[in-house]
């Protein structure tokens, strides 16, 4: 009998924790844990089932599972249980500010409130020029490297892409290039920093010694009086844009008519750039990665442009009519999504599946294993972009598959992802033929998101 039918029979009789990882076990796994605990924690999922609990050491204690009652109730049924990790709401603020990803509490939903509207899926409509403006620049230069059948690393060219759509669809088309060229330079190596703070935190003591965060406090520092004077600029101008920084800037707070401070603007951008690029650029890799082993997928994108589109231009309604490149983009995130787990902290005792929750454990929705629980889909690691029918998925729970995360803090930029992802699809299989590099290890990389551990090279031919 499988943990979810179980659920209901354990709710009454069961009040101790889930199945532990005895260290046994999870002590000769340490290293591993810390190179790729994906792989891990794969592992014990297997091993124990839907939901296990571990040891950090001491009496710290942490509860991780795939089964989607679990995150409906982590994240959203009883989510004013469980807060944010320090590692979010401290050092990420460090450098990043307390913008929507790093703020909690009062704070946090006041900024939600204020700039969720800006979000939703009709008022993007005025980006798609910009996007695909954008996306076609990007072509061009693509198109200049691809030539000779030379080698491209795509995991590069994917980010760079995704640097300056969210770039310039935040401070418009206007914007100096060469100023946004050494912000993208400032941001991409504070965040490799961040990754190695989070992942070897027993180092972090060598790192304030050394100096090394301080060098990167003082890049995030440059990084922050580079958008300000952006804003400042914008503040100064008399004329209206259709970019996100305009729309923050129009944003009136419910209770007091004001707007925001540049200093909260500053942090609602940095915010924006750190979180709204890698994540897109790392779907959108992976997309492009399993064309090259699903050439028939490509071809039915193009049956599907050519139908709806034609030879004109993209246009926001059309989005909706491109049904099976939706269908392709869920399946990619399905098999490789970006935010691979979420972790929460427990304020208090709780209760789920007949387990209970003590107060101050983590508690970690594991999304990649819930996107391949073999229970919820047949043959997860086929990429079959047909699951994300409507048929054929309105049976299955809301909390199965959410790559945008889900509750009161669903990814805010999940509509904006979309639209990007769909227009840079479009305009790359428009374009180009995709041919894998052969003799080169594909691996995944679960850091901040799952990246490409080697990145992923390619030969572009131009169609």
């Amino acid at each position: 009998m499988s943990t979810i039918e179980k659920s209901t029979e354990q709710k009454s009789v069961n009040q101790q924790l889930p199945p532990s990882i005895p260290m046994i076990k999870v002590l000769p796994n340490l290293k591993r844990l810390v190179e790729n605990p994906l792989e891990v924690w794969k592992g014990y999922i297997e091993e124990y089932g839907d939901i296990v609990s571990f040891n950090f050491g001491g009496s710290n204690r942490g509860i991780m599972s795939i089964h989607p009652e679990f995150s409906q109730h982590i994240l959203q049924k009883n989510n004013k249980n469980y807060i944010k990790s320090k590692v979010q709401t401290e050092l990420l603020a460090q450098y990043l500010g307390k913008g929507l990803l790093t703020a909690d509490g009062e704070y946090w939903l006041r900024q939600r409130r204020l700039i969720q509207p800006g979000f939703h899926r009709a008022k993007l409509a005025a980006l798609t020029d910009i996007m695909q403006q954008v996306i076609d620049d990007f072509m061009v230069d693509l198109e200049a490297k691809a030539e000779g059948g030379k080698e491209i690393e795509m995991a590069h060219e994917m980010m760079e892409l995704a640097f300056r759509v969210v770039a310039k669809s935040l401070f418009g088309t206007e914007t100096n290039d060469e100023l946004l060229t050494r912000l993208g330079d400032r941001i991409t190596v504070i965040q490799k920093f961040l990754v190695r703070q989070v992942r070897q935190p027993y180092l972090r003591w060598w790192f304030n010694w050394s100096g090394k965060t301080q060098t990167h406090l003082d890049l995030a520092e440059d990084a922050g009086e580079m958008i300000l004077q952006v804003i400042g600029d914008r503040r100064k101008s008399k004329e209206e844009y259709d970019d996100l920084l305009d729309m923050l800037l129009s944003a009136r707070y419910e209770d007091t008519g004001e707007g925001m401070t540049d200093r909260q603007l500053l942090e609602e951008c940095m915010v924006l750039f750190a979180a709204g690029h890698e994540t897109s650029a790392n779907s959108l890799v992976w997309t492009l990665y399993l064309f090259t082993q699903h050439p028939e997928v490509v071809q039915k994108i193009r049956e599907e442009l050519a139908q709806v589109i034609g030879n004109r231009k993209i246009a926001f309604e059309d989005l909706r009519q491109l049904e099976y490149i939706t269908q392709v983009v869920k399946e990619s995130m399905r098999m490789y999504p970006p935010a691979w787990v979420t972790d929460r902290l427990s304020v208090a005792d709780d209760e789920i599946l007949g387990y209970k929750i003590p107060k101050d454990t983590v508690a970690l929705t594991f999304i990649y294993g819930a996107h391949h629980n073999p229970k919820v889909w047949d043959q997860p690691e086929e990429f079959r972009p047909e699951r994300f029918t409507k048929e054929n998925m309105k049976d299955k729970h809301k909390f199965s598959y959410f790559p945008f995360g889900g509750g009161p803090r669903l990814c805010i930029g999940n509509n904006f992802a979309m639209m990007e992802m769909q227009l840079a699809i479009a305009s790359l299989v428009q374009k180009f033929d995709f041919k894998l590099v052969e003799n080169q290890q594909i691996e995944m990389q679960p850091l901040v998101t799952l990246r490409p551990k080697y990145g992923i090279k390619m030969r572009l031919r131009k169609k």
